[in-house]
């Protein structure tokens, strides 16, 4: 079970980093006080490159039929490019998940990596029919 000590928005203290989940490179998605914090295992610290060209995030939460699933993720690193940098995570990878009262609040979007926060972005929620999605986001108020 992966554990994180809170500040609002900021981790304090996590067993993510020591867990057999972080080793193998799994990515983890925390949310609270308004913002997705992603934990960004060591063998994946070279993402970081691709995610710091965004300039906003888009969170998307659906069903995943490419992958038998019937809830999904989906992280989109929008650039304004045609091909923004994407994640995909399945629900237990991470600690709650948003839902239909969470859809066009603007949120924050944290990057942890065991040496700390790397990165924070402008982010928004959705709703879609089904992942991967891959669309920019429309629903600003």
């Amino acid at each position: 079970m992966i554990t994180i000590e809170n500040d609002g928005q900021k981790i304090i203290k996590t067993s993510y980093w020591s867990t057999e989940h972080a080793a193998r490179g799994y990515i983890y998605l925390s949310i609270n006080a308004g913002a997705f914090r992603l934990l960004l295992p060591e063998v994946q610290i070279h993402l970081l490159i691709e995610m710091t060209t965004a300039k906003e995030v888009i969170v998307s939460r659906g069903p995943w039929p490419d992958e038998n699933k019937s809830d999904g993720i989906e992280i989109l690193f929008e650039d304004s490019t045609d091909s923004p940098f994407c994640l995909h995570l399945m629900v237990d990878q991470c600690d709650r998940l948003p839902g239909n009262k969470d859809v066009g609040k603007q949120w924050l979007f944290a990057v942890w990596t065991r040496e700390g926060l790397r990165l924070e972005l402008p982010c928004y929620f959705r709703i879609v029919k089904k992942i991967p999605w891959l669309k920019p986001y429309t629903g600003r108020r």
